[in-house]
């Protein structure tokens, strides 16, 4: 589709071309067909009725001659390469400041994959861009019209190919400073997208440029010979660029085919707009990326053809927009750029226009300026109308040798002295000696380099060599130190005007504050409510924003906020205005905070992914956050199903706590549980009883998990048997156990000593057994972490543990002793570092707390055992047997037994003959019994 063969305004350029072509590849092929093909595309977009205004993002050359052609031209309706649906929000850059980018959010999404969401596409927009000046042109000019043309920020995901975008951003160079993530993990839309897709081509330019990447190759050899350039002279050049880049790009791809779509999109637009409003085409300016300016799809141009590309529509995804701060950086990183050439060209914009004194386009009421409440028109100047055959400024531009610009001194000698006071503030040791060398050296660079004049890249790579000798002593290396220096890295603020409701009412809400939380920085805020009641709906914010925002906006000094807990003196440090890209997304959410949070409690607690403790989180901060009864009440039911549905035991620990708090909470602040969390109870006391079993003998369930289980049914077995469970279940249960891991055991052991079906006596003995077992005295650290882990569930046997742990170390030497040692340390660290100190607060109540009383001492559990109660017990007479008396008065009864148990004979001294009786025989056997009897009688 390239332009006709027969137009004669670059037939000069060609024939040399063609010469050229024979030249260097012997006669006719391809390289003469790329050569002649990227003229015909330079006439033909030269050709084109409605203007094309080719740029490069973020290029003072574009910018400046976009300014010096619309105080020329002065179009009526000015078309941008911006995506359509972002027009709206334009006005309201008014309210900001530069660098800021348009965004568009889509949270929920309807009609792209789940785990695509959330969906976020950017502008950046800078002041020293030509995208911005048309922007600020249309909107403070009457009578212009902006329309942008660009595919929607729906379409750019639906023509998305998931994973290509982190290919192209592979050459990026990741910034230094936190403000690099300011656009996040959004898709950026980059307005004059200019640079080789053919990794040899930029190579070779970089190569023979000699510099380092692609922002230094731009800056000298297309910034500034086209800095000074005619109208002319500057779209020819760049319409050669982008058309040498377009035929040296890889020809298969999606990244063509969306290219090439996009043209197509925005020249359907076009055409569509000028069918709608029948405005002239030589009224019209289209400002695009020089590398869709030459374009060679059918639809190309007003008279292209209208019938062969269908614009798809929407899905259903609703999208918000918004403004959010951007940086140099930020742009830098998302857009593979080398770091601080954003900021080298922010500062080249303004010593060109105080150079040329050329009066850029700047919104009213932006960056200082006033609002004059009026818009006057731009002064009518008399422009010729475009030629039907441009004139070859191409030719004249090649063959012109390079302009070497003279040595200014003066800046580059300011540049050195500003570099080593950089560098002695950062921790170099830098002196006026360095400050020459880097003077000389910057010369000397430029000259190897062919260049009169050095550029701030070479400067920088003076500065380096010179200064930044064996280390980095401080946070910035020198490089960054030069960045700064050049501009910095110039971060935007969207003002209060333009912020989305949410985030408005937040600044309205903390206005008690009296603080500049719109800056950026970290303010301190002191909160005494005990004083200043009325501070406590700021409180309610802050903590809000500490649970919504990313860490370090809103962060707790002093203060904290629980179950039953309110602080009344607070201390915070807040950083709203760093983290007011994440403040502004907030707004996408809802109207207010308490909207979007219980939004986002909703979503993970019935989430696909959501589990029993996280629906319980989700409960403590509706509770915490919110201190809404009703929410509370809907996900605690809603943890009841997610608790009966689940099979496995993981979350047991995160559930056991979570519910002894709210618990705990409920106990003290309410007149009645609720009947959620006694359902919850009743539900889980039933629900670990039936998974015990399966848990002890599950090799992937954690000694951990199982006692968390053990936990949660001895704890809450008083309230589960209350509301009707029956404890036969859980002795069952444990019955029903049979581990074979060493800590699962010693669990279970813990388990049945809380049942009483282990005597503490019998635990002792199993524990000895095992030292005496040589077998089982390597495996032995795993018994003892059982154990620790039974004071979970059985906070009792802390002695028996104490006990374990001191029996191993008493009784096993030194060769067993030792090797062990690491395991059973690593073990309790990992796995029961939270009960550890219960182990050692028994361990101190046991042990002596002097070291003399150490030899003396011996442990409880060797004492010999006592009966507590023999003290009160009455103690019967030495010598006296009542107990004979009392039977020889009624000796039928003891006959009776006597003869039961077998005993013949007749009692002594009676008529029965010298034989005794077996009640006689009995009661001499057994005159305790007797004694007892008889004091049992007399008693009663």
């Amino acid at each position: 589709m390239s332009g006709p063969r027969e137009s004669t305004s670059f037939g000069a350029l060609r024939g040399q071309l063609q010469e050229a072509a024979a030249t260097f590849a012997g006669g006719p092929d391809a390289l003469e067909g790329i050569l002649l093909g990227m003229v015909d595309d330079v006439d033909r977009a030269v050709r084109e009725p409605l203007e094309i205004f080719p740029v490069c993002h973020h290029s003072p050359a574009s910018a400046l001659a976009m300014a010096r052609r619309l105080r020329e031209k002065q179009p009526k309706v000015v078309y941008l390469e911006l995506c359509e649906d972002m027009a709206p929000l334009l006005t309201e850059l008014r309210n900001c400041r530069l660098p800021v980018a348009v965004q568009a959010f889509a949270g929920d999404v309807d009609g792209f994959p789940a785990d695509w969401a959330p969906l976020s596409v950017v502008a950046p927009v800078t002041e020293a861009s030509a995208e911005y000046q048309a922007i600020a042109y249309a909107l403070d000019t009457p009578g212009v019209e902006l329309v942008l043309v660009d595919r929607s920020s729906d379409h750019v995901f639906q023509w998305d190919r998931r994973g290509e975008h982190a290919q192209d951003q592979e050459g990026a160079t990741p910034p230094e400073e936190a403000e690099a993530a300011l656009h996040g993990e959004a898709v950026g839309v980059e307005i004059g997208d200019l640079r080789p897709r053919f990794a040899e081509l930029e190579e070779h330019l970089l190569r023979h440029g000699k510099v380092r990447h692609w922002s230094e190759w731009w800056h000298q050899y297309v910034e500034v010979p086209l800095g000074d350039s005619d109208h002319d002279t500057y779209r020819q050049v760049m319409f050669l660029i982008g058309t040498l880049f377009r035929r040296l790009a890889p020809g298969e791809g999606s990244r063509v085919r969306v290219d090439e779509d996009r043209e197509r999109y925005m020249w359907t637009r076009m055409r569509e707009h000028l069918t709608a409003t029948g405005t002239d085409p030589e009224d019209c300016l289209y400002v695009c990326g020089a590398f869709h300016a030459a374009s060679r799809v059918e639809e190309f141009g007003v008279h292209g053809a209208s019938d062969t590309f269908t614009i798809s529509p929407r899905t259903a995804t609703t999208w918000q927009y918004g403004l959010i701060p951007s940086s140099h950086a930020a742009i830098e990183a998302q857009f593979g750029l080398a770091a601080g050439s954003v900021s080298i060209a922010a500062t080249e914009w303004a010593k060109t226009l105080k150079r040329t004194r050329v009066k850029p386009f700047r919104l009213e009421g932006q960056a200082g300026t006033k609002k004059s409440g009026k818009k006057t028109a731009l002064p009518a100047v008399a422009v010729a109308p475009q030629s039907t055959v441009a004139a070859d400024k191409l030719t004249g531009f090649l063959r012109r040798p390079p302009v070497l610009d003279g040595l200014d001194e003066a800046e580059l000698l300011g540049w050195s002295v500003d570099i080593v006071r950089a560098a002695r503030r950062n921790g170099y040791l830098a002196s006026t000696a360095d400050a020459i060398a880097v003077f000389e050296t910057s010369i000397l660079l430029a000259g190897m380099r062919d260049r009169a004049k050095p550029t701030p890249y070479d400067f920088q790579d003076a500065a380096v060599t010179c200064i930044e000798k064996d280390s980095v002593p401080g946070r910035r290396d020198v490089r960054r130190l030069v960045e700064i220096m050049m501009g910095g890295d110039r971060i935007g603020q969207v003002g209060y005007d333009s912020l989305p409701p949410l985030a408005r009412d937040v600044y309205d809400r903390l206005a008690p504050l009296e603080l500049k939380l719109e800056q950026r920085g970290v303010r301190r805020a002191l909160l005494d409510m005990a004083s200043r009641p009325e501070l406590q709906a700021c409180s309610d914010v802050l903590w809000m924003l500490r649970r919504l925002l990313p860490q370090g906006a809103a962060r707790p000094i002093m203060g904290e906020r629980g179950l039953g807990e309110r602080s009344i003196q607070e201390s915070w440090d807040l950083a709203l205005g760093t983290h007011q890209r994440a403040l502004i997304e907030l707004g996408y959410e809802g109207v207010s905070l308490e909207q979007v949070l219980e939004q986002r409690l909703r979503r993970d607690a019935y989430g696909a992914q959501a589990t029993t403790a996280t629906v319980l989180a989700a409960v403590e901060d509706a509770t915490l956050y919110l201190r809404s009864r009703r929410l509370s009440d809907e996900l605690g039911t809603h943890a009841l199903k997610v608790l009966a549905t689940e099979r496995s035991v993981d979350g047991a620990p995160e559930v056991l706590r979570r519910v002894r708090a709210l618990l705990a909470y409920y106990r003290t602040s309410e007149p009645v549980l609720p009947s959620w969390i006694e359902s919850f109870v009743k539900t889980g006391y039933a629900h670990y009883c039936t998974l015990l079993p399966t848990a002890f003998r599950d090799e992937d369930a954690t000694v951990g998990q199982v006692a968390a289980m053990l936990g949660f049914l001895f704890s809450m077995e008083s309230l589960a048997l209350s509301l009707g469970c029956d404890r036969a279940q859980l002795e069952l249960a444990v019955a029903q156990s049979h581990p074979d891991e060493p800590s699962k055991t010693a669990l279970l052991w813990a388990a049945q000593v809380q049942l009483g079906t282990l005597s503490r006596a019998e635990l002792r003995a199993r524990c000895a057994e095992l030292l005496d077992n040589p077998l089982v005295v390597p495996a032995y650290p795993r018994y003892l972490s059982g154990f620790v882990h039974a004071l979970e569930p059985v906070p009792g046997l802390a002695d028996v543990v104490v006990e374990a742990v001191s029996n191993a170390f008493g009784r096993l030497p030194d060769t067993v002793l030792l090797p062990w040692l690491p395991l059973l340390i690593t073990t309790l660290r990992s796995g029961a570092s939270d009960l550890a100190p219960l182990l050692i607060r028994e361990a101190g109540r046991i042990f002596p707390g002097r070291l003399a009383a150490l030899d003396t001492w011996v442990p409880p559990w060797r004492m010999p055992q006592t009966d507590p109660f023999a003290a009160a017990r009455p103690k019967p007479a030495p010598d006296v047997h009542r107990g004979p008396t009392l039977l020889t008065k009624h000796p039928a009864t003891c006959d009776a037994v006597a003869e039961l148990l077998g005993c013949d004979g007749v009692w002594a001294g009676t008529a029965a003959g010298p034989n005794p009786s077996g009640g006689a025989v009995l009661t001499a056997r057994h005159p305790a019994t007797a004694d007892a009897l008889e004091s049992l009688l007399a008693g009663g």
